[in-house]
């Protein structure tokens, strides 16, 4: 841990502390090349998960949340008590193996016009493969992209680094100076959609973002909510809505939310019903439900 860090790893736990501190092990084991400090963020876990890590790890910061702020609320946490000049958004259910660090900072360093990256990420479980070598661009009406390199093997095929459309909120490396010309992480989405969103505000700032392919994050995908859960039901569809309604222009965003809600929560709804999972189609409903009265309340205020 240094006095004077370069980057600020920024991780949130959420009853997941044996995830969290495999992570934590990975970065003290691996990362030698660049100073760094590691800011764990406990989001209201049932148990006082940042008074037990910090008692195991007396020389990372520990913040406890009395109240789940979601992620990018509790990642905004940790990012207003960073003191890098780069801020490393890391998933606890990832791990590290190399330290390349100082050459993912070279990306950033190298060009004014870069404001964040995502490494390559594959998934911890074997074979391994590959789970994000970059997005292309969200579809105007559908909302829907393709996540490049998504299961393949790591064959040396995705090894050129390249701009992309959106971060993977799995892994991102952020320069301060986006906080401060941009803004924090967008805490309104709660859960799912928010670095899409961050994504669009870095770039129509003026920056652009990029995949870096030379170092590699291993992800545990989907351990706290599931493929199909109620939970992420409920959030992809309030957020697709309300990632359209922010973001798209009036036209755009009218034929976008009334396909979501006529076509694709439609489907949803019925594919779930069909297949006996009544709680995601309830948690579907409800999302639509909440987005409506989120922008009303927000119209009010």
């Amino acid at each position: 841990m240094s006095i004077n860090p370069k980057v600020s790893f920024i991780t949130i736990t959420f009853n997941g502390m044996k995830d969290t501190i495999e992570l934590i092990k990975s970065i003290q084991t691996v990362i030698q090349s660049v100073p760094y400090e590691i800011i764990v963020v406990d989001n209201a876990s049932k148990i006082n998960e940042a008074k037990e890590i910090g008692r195991q790890y007396p020389n990372i910061t520990c913040i406890r949340s009395e109240k789940n702020l979601g992620f990018s609320g509790g990642n905004n946490i940790g990012i207003r008590a960073s003191k890098g000049e780069f801020l490393f958004l890391i998933n606890n259910d990832t791990i590290i193996e190399e330290d390349n660090l100082a050459k993912l900072l070279e990306r950033l360093d190298d060009d004014d016009k870069i404001g964040a990256l995502s490494p390559k990420i594959r998934f911890e479980a074997q074979p391994r493969n590959i789970q994000y070598a970059g997005f292309t661009p969200l579809s105007r009406i559908t909302l829907r992209n393709c996540c490049i390199g998504y299961g393949k093997k790591d064959d040396g095929s995705y090894d050129q680094p390249q701009p992309t459309s959106y971060l993977h909120g799995a892994a991102m490396l952020v320069k301060r100076e986006i906080i401060e010309k941009v803004g924090e992480m967008p805490d309104i989405y709660f859960l799912y959609y928010e670095e899409v969103d961050w994504s669009t505000q870095i770039i129509k700032k003026g920056y652009s973002l990029w995949y870096e392919p030379c170092f590699t994050v291993f992800h545990k995908e989907s351990q706290s909510t599931g493929q199909n859960s109620p939970l992420k039901n409920y959030y992809m569809t309030r957020n697709r809505l309300l990632y359209a309604y922010r973001n798209l222009p009036k036209l755009p965003c009218f034929i976008s939310i009334l396909y979501q809600l006529t076509i694709s929560t439609g489907k949803n709804i019925v594919c779930n019903l069909i297949s006996g999972n009544i709680n995601a189609a309830k948690a579907a409903i409800n999302g639509t439900s909440d987005f409506f009265k989120l922008i009303v309340h927000n119209n009010k205020t």
